[in-house]
């Protein structure tokens, strides 16, 4: 170890780091569940997931994105660069409620890339930003215990980049499923009785940006906390 765990810096432990990994645990374990229990239940037009994304481009007037399918297990994306759906295993041919709330979502980025949403071109400014500071911001950090107390400080500036950038994404991540929600039922591709369940997908995944926000905000703080003792 750096440092000399400190009454204080278990106290960040305890009351901190312990209960930011819990509810990051929780948020996995119920986006798991959630997708698989509805991942089993159809939807009643019987439309796939890519199918879905196509159609609600179609009904936005965008026809310049392309739907495709990527391996892996809820890998699923929008690549603003390429104007590129990205749809995985789960999803790309799948007929169920899960599967087409997921699509759903993705597509509200690619709407919200053609309206030029604000947070969205936010996001895409700070995302170098973070690139730099997730790399960096550790072996700057601890660096600092070796040559000038000063990295440390240096390193949690570096951390912070990808805290803001954690906390744009989510009205991003937010607003793709509000947009989904309200498409689906609009263009009537779901009934009245499917919506509750595409709309507890929608929210078990966007529960994970949630937990991932009050995790770096509490590593944020142990570092913190560890760099202060150590001056």
């Amino acid at each position: 170890m750096f440092y000399m765990y400190t009454s204080t810096s278990m106290e960040v432990w305890l009351f901190v780091l312990l209960p930011a990994f819990m509810f990051a645990l929780y948020a996995q374990s119920n986006i798991k569940s959630t997708f698989n229990k509805y991942s089993k239940i159809n939807n009643k037009r019987g439309l796939t997931g890519a199918e879905v994304a196509k159609l609600l481009l179609e009904a936005n007037g965008i026809y310049d994105v392309e739907v495709e399918y990527v391996k892996g297990n809820l890998s699923d994306h929008y690549d603003p660069r390429n104007k590129v759906i990205r749809l995985s295993d789960a999803v790309y041919g799948s007929r169920s409620l899960a599967g087409i709330g997921v699509a759903a979502h993705e597509t509200g980025h690619a709407i919200q890339h053609n309206e030029s949403y604000g947070p969205l071109a936010l996001r895409h400014m700070i995302l170098p930003m973070a690139q730099i500071g997730g790399s960096l911001a550790m072996p700057i950090f601890f660096a600092g215990f070796f040559i000038t107390p000063d990295l440390l400080y240096v390193g949690i500036i570096l951390f912070t980049f990808t805290i803001m950038f954690q906390l744009v994404t989510l009205p991003v991540e937010f607003n793709a499923s509000n947009r989904a929600m309200k498409i689906l039922s609009k263009e009537n591709i779901i009934e009245k009785d499917e919506i509750a369940p595409a709309r507890k997908v929608l929210n078990a995944a966007a529960l994970t940006y949630v937990a991932g926000v009050v995790t770096a905000v509490a590593q944020l703080i142990r570092l913190l906390v560890i760099a202060n003792d150590r001056r």
